[in-house]
């Protein structure tokens, strides 16, 4: 932004044109005259370097355009001609209609579909008259309405930066000339059942970014702000009896642009629903509902606030409960347009997340009717505790943007109601709106099916910290901006106000801080003085209900949890960032919510990745992010793929991590016959649910009996379950899993879901020195031939060792002795696939860095040693990289009998600029023939260090080409962990030689081993961005990780690196054993 003394060229009465350096200037100079034109003396006066326009061209006058600045570029010009903001509803003919929620019966036509459609690549360029009645449109094209024209063909991108402005930072000023225009047209007739109104309103739920309106040749107004709704009154526009047409500019950015400035794709467009109402004679212009809880949060005072259009009108109130009975009915005739109505409700059931009890409220007037779902409840804080009807909730939340894979921010119905089916079945309990407030109708979901809402206000300015200066000083603390933030405000809680799944109003996000949010705060308190207000760019609360903060670690969010003599709750509104395989050790972060009464809980970032559904240019469908829409600079390539489910909404491994940490039913332990449980639940008691126990072990199952839960076990309270029918003697690893599932009478839960389980272990493993006991006595087979050692167990497997570098490179079968399964030699191996949060934590840079992915086994000495029972094979070698001087000493010991090969490691890492950390510590190779995979440990799905909660232990096959999970940005996955063995086979059943099973491994009781199998080597993935590249480097083999150790994901691509516990850290020795057979 220029300074205040920064040189002006031209100032003018309207505004100034501002010459930066480094910049370009884009103008055009109409000349028509030979006049001088004033503007030469001042040009003159600016700067004497610069030549007068008379100089250089003869004219009698000069015309200047734009003749003022343009509405989209006036930060005094927010709307014009629009009426105040009012809450969403539709007006009906009757109770009936109004009671059905169907708009297609209400008093509005909806205007969306098929409209006609120009672009033009700025709004002095194009059809500026386009709206003139005598106009030819026939050879425009056709656009879908609601949408985003990026998605359907038109401009320039899509684009996705996730702070950065896509256009030169001059608030409030957008390019002129790089600003493109979207012009609409639709022609409609005024259905007959709305014709007898006396008002009529054309409404549109969302455009993005400004737009005018005209109807039937004459001009509307003007309205800005992309995600709030804008009405206009078009009664003296509108043709009762003839068609109507209705023509839209919409332009790309506006001055409104530099506070829309939110981590997801630049799109513009009519992106949500227009409609015409008809309003009556007599109707209402808005209603306020509020539920006044008394403090035995017991009896309730219920709040109605209306306002008509006319005094002296009958008001008719009807208070119907969730069955359609009568609770209360009334009518009064208020004096004046404005009226406060309150009524005493006695002891009405109440609305929380988890029990959604909703009462229908009938207003009418006149001859129309309206109806407003109300949930009864009280929101407040209690010793600084966030409380819902008097007691502690916990959220358990997700941020979630609007977003369709095809469609952009234009989201069909059937696709909301999907999203928040998803969040009910998975145990989310709350959404934030982010970042700004979304279709209407999720609302009304919301309120029907249970969540808590914070509702965020369409406002960010990230990109201001990007520029230098005080980014505050931009718009967030610059009087100028004050009535832009404050609409803003406004416009959220006048449509949302009624909706009781509602907690708490957001003035937006990272916006930094400044006087004009507390003037949004001012204003939303003068509106709602009953609900809390939060912003987490507010860091020390100064005007803010709540203390919220962003990607916190769990040990700092402890320290604010434990600070003495708090009085604001404090909240996570961004944790546990999803960004590809990921995110890691949420579990942390879930028990201290439950442990500090401070601490309200938190939303992951995010729902669902962004991904745009689009094509390679040989035809190859992927999800498109940032980068694979040129031209399209600046973007921020992938990081908008960062979500709990992929692109088109489906629940990816990240979302069976977080749901299994906020089941709301715990296992905190068992001792003998006794199993302590914790209830989760903020409101509602264990009665609605049954528990039901199995033992699990290896390739065993025993199916047990139901479990009798005590009756009235409180929220957030333990109790004590009481095992039957276990038997006397247990085998070696087995694991008692329960199970919670809702009874046929629940009310609020669907009966026979599952809404917990949970698996603990009852004994031990077996240990190596058991397996190893197993062996029957006699000696391998041992041959050697061509440089290479060959040794052959009693199932007629051998195992075949280089010589010359000491690998094992050769695995063969009597059958076929000349088919080596191994297509590349086993190697240890500390290097996996860079995940997102690999790359953008410490970790996975210092990796690359200290070049972990280029080491290599170097051989230094090779022993062999035979006896009447085995054969031994000790190499020493060095594992390094190329370049740098660290390294990890090596001794791998291989002991052959007649029943399987040991291969036991000894390492010690150590040199100069060592790596902090590893990966992985483990054996790779490839294996040819491989068609299905069967273990003993966690899954079916992938799991790691510190995301396996939600995978349990029981014996599990999946086919090989399937263990690997396809990220749309590839990276490591497919990993399993917590595993005593797995078996390579060709085919499903069969015994456990060759040619089924080719090769066996066994990691005995050692904790944390993992393998994984992948068609893909580990470069390929690293090369890849997109998993149809990778796709097409899929080999005819697969490789095979067998790892002891295993670094954890974390959420380093946004938030905390990967925690102390679950790192692979290498200031240590390495002592490892595995049995291959």
């Amino acid at each position: 932004m220029a300074s205040p003394s920064a040189s002006r060229l031209c100032p003018t009465t309207e505004g100034n044109l501002v010459i930066r350096q480094n910049a370009d200037l884009h103008m055009e100079l109409h000349v028509n005259a030979s006049n001088p034109s004033p503007a030469q003396d001042l040009a003159s006066s600016a700067s004497s370097s610069v030549p007068s326009i008379s100089s250089l061209v003869e004219t009698d006058e000069t015309e200047i355009q734009p003749k003022q600045i343009p509405d989209w570029s006036n930060l005094k010009v927010i709307h014009r001609n629009t009426l105040p903001p009012r809450s969403h509803f539709h007006l009906y003919n009757t109770e009936e209609d109004a009671l059905s929620g169907d708009v297609s019966r209400s008093r509005a036509a909806l205007l969306s579909g098929t409209w006609g459609f120009e672009l033009s690549p700025g709004p002095f360029k194009g059809s500026g008259d386009f709206y003139k009645p005598d106009f030819d449109h026939s050879e425009w094209k056709l656009i879908k309405v609601p949408g985003m024209w990026q998605l359907q063909g038109f401009g320039k991108g899509p684009q996705y930066t996730n702070v950065n402005y896509p256009f030169p930072v001059n608030p409030p000023h957008v390019p002129y000339d790089d600003n493109e225009c979207g012009r609409y047209i639709t022609r409609f007739p005024v259905p007959d059942a709305l014709k007898d109104g006396e008002q009529w309103r054309l409404r549109f739920e969302g455009v993005d970014a400004a737009f005018t309106v005209w109807l039937n040749g004459k001009e509307v107004g003007y309205s800005q702000g992309s995600r709030n709704p804008s009405e206009f009154d078009v009664s003296a526009l509108l043709d009762l009896d003839s068609e109507n047409t209705l023509c839209v500019e919409v332009y790309q950015r506006c001055d409104g642009s530099y506070i829309e400035d939110q981590d997801q794709w630049w799109l513009s467009g009519i992106f949500r629903d227009v409609w015409l109402h008809s309003f009556t004679s007599v109707h209402f212009e808005d209603f306020h509902v509020q539920t006044i809880l008394d403090d035995d949060y017991e009896d309730a005072s219920l709040v109605v606030n209306t306002k008509l259009n006319k005094a002296g009108e009958t008001v008719a109130t009807k208070l119907l409960d969730g069955e359609g009975n009568v609770v209360f009915s009334d009518s009064h005739m208020p004096r004046e347009k404005s009226s406060t109505l309150k009524y005493r409700v006695k002891n009405p059931e109440k609305w929380t997340a988890e029990t959604p009890y909703l009462y229908t409220l009938v207003l009418s007037v006149g001859s129309v009717y309206v109806a407003q779902k109300v949930g009864f409840r009280r929101t407040e804080l209690i010793d600084g505790v966030f409380c819902v009807n008097g007691k502690p909730i916990k959220i358990r939340g997700v941020n979630r943007h609007e977003h369709n894979s095809q469609s952009g921010r234009t989201v069909p119905y059937a696709d909301l109601q999907w999203d928040l089916q998803a969040m009910k079945a998975f145990n989310i309990n709350a959404i934030r709106t982010s970042h700004y407030i979304n279709d209407p109708r999720l609302y009304d979901l919301a309120d029907e099916m249970g969540f808590w809402v914070l509702d965020e206000a369409d406002l960010e300015c990230h990109g201001f910290g990007e520029v230098g200066g005080d980014p505050a000083s931009y718009a967030s603390d610059n009087p100028e901006w004050r009535d832009a933030y404050v609409d803003r405000a406004v416009q959220m809680v006048m449509r949302d106000k009624n909706h009781p799944s509602i907690i708490m109003w957001s003035l937006g996000n990272e916006a930094f801080y400044g006087r004009n949010h507390q003037a949004m705060y001012d204003a939303i308190k003068e509106i709602d003085s009953m609900r809390l207000i939060h912003y987490e760019g507010d860091q020390e609360a100064q005007t803010a209900d709540i203390l919220s903060r962003m990607y916190t670690p769990v040990d700092e969010m402890i320290k604010h949890a434990e600070e003495k003599d708090w009085k604001k709750p404090f909240v996570m509104c961004e944790f546990a960032h999803a960004m590809g395989n990921g995110p890691g050790a949420v579990r942390e972060y879930i028990e201290a919510f439950y442990k500090y009464p401070r601490l309200m809980g938190g939303f992951v970032w995010e729902w669902a990745n962004h991904g745009l559904l689009t094509e390679s240019k040989d035809g190859d469908p992927y999800f498109g992010y940032g980068g694979d829409f040129q031209p399209d600079e600046p973007n921020d390539g992938n990081f908008v793929m960062d979500g709990l489910c992929n692109s088109p909404h489906l629940p990816g491994p990240g979302l069976d991590e977080y749901s299994k940490a906020i089941e709301p039913i715990q296992v905190l332990g068992v001792e003998g016959n006794e199993v302590t449980i914790v209830n989760r639940y903020d409101f509602m008691t264990l009665d609605h649910v049954r528990c039901f126990w199995e033992l699990i072990s290896d390739r065993q199952q025993m199916i047990g009996k139901e479990i009798l839960i005590p009756a009235g076990v409180k929220p957030h309270t333990k109790a004590k379950l009481i095992l039957g029918g276990l038997p006397r003697t247990l085998s070696t690893d087995t694991w008692l899993q329960l199970e919670f599932m809702a009874r046929d009478s629940s009310k609020w839960v669907p009966p026979g879901k599952v809404v917990a389980r949970s698996e603990i272990p009852l004994t031990p493993p077996r240990s190596f020195t058991l397996l190893k006991l197993l062996s029957t006595p006699g000696r391998p087979r041992i041959q050697r031939k061509d440089g290479m050692l060959y040794v052959t167990l009693s199932k007629e497997t051998t195992f075949g060792f280089d010589t010359g570098n000491g690998t094992l490179s050769s695995l063969t079968h009597a059958s076929k002795p000349d088919h080596n399964l191994i297509t590349v030699p086993v190697a240890l191996d500390f290097y996996r696939a860079l995940t997102d949060n690999d790359r953008g934590g410490p970790h996975g840079p210092e990796w690359i860095e200290r070049r972990v992915h280029q080491t290599r086994n170097h051989f230094s000495q090779m022993t062999t040693t035979e006896t009447e029972s085995s054969c031994t094979i000790i190499v020493k070698g060095r594992v390094a990289p190329p370049v740098l001087a660290w390294s990890v000493d090596t001794t791998t010991t291989y002991t052959i009998t007649q029943e399987h090969c040991s291969i036991r490691i000894q390492a010690k890492p150590t040199g100069l600029l060592l790596p902090s950390t590893f990966a992985r510590f483990g054996l790779s190779f490839g294996l040819r023939d491989l068609r299905i995979v069967e273990w003993f440990g966690r899954g079916p799905g992938e799991s790691y260090a510190d995301k396996k909660s939600a995978q349990f232990v029981n014996t599990w096959g999946w086919s090989a080409d399937s263990l690997f999970h396809h990220y749309e940005f590839p990276q490591d996955s497919g990993n399993r962990t917590d595993v005593r063995w797995v078996e390579l086979r060709t085919r499903w059943g069969g015994g456990g030689e060759y040619p089924d099973c080719l090769l066996r491994a066994r990691f005995g009781e050692h904790e944390g081993a993992s393998f994984s199998v992948s068609p893909y080597s580990t470069r390929d993935v690293d090369e890849c961005r997109h998993p149809y590249e990778l796709e097409k480097r899929k080999r005819d083999d697969h490789i095979v990780r067998l790892d002891w150790y295993h670094h954890g994901l974390g959420t380093g691509s946004c938030g905390p690196a990967t925690p102390p516990q679950y790192q692979l850290r290498t200031d240590r020795e390495f002592d490892v054993e595995v049995l291959l057979d």
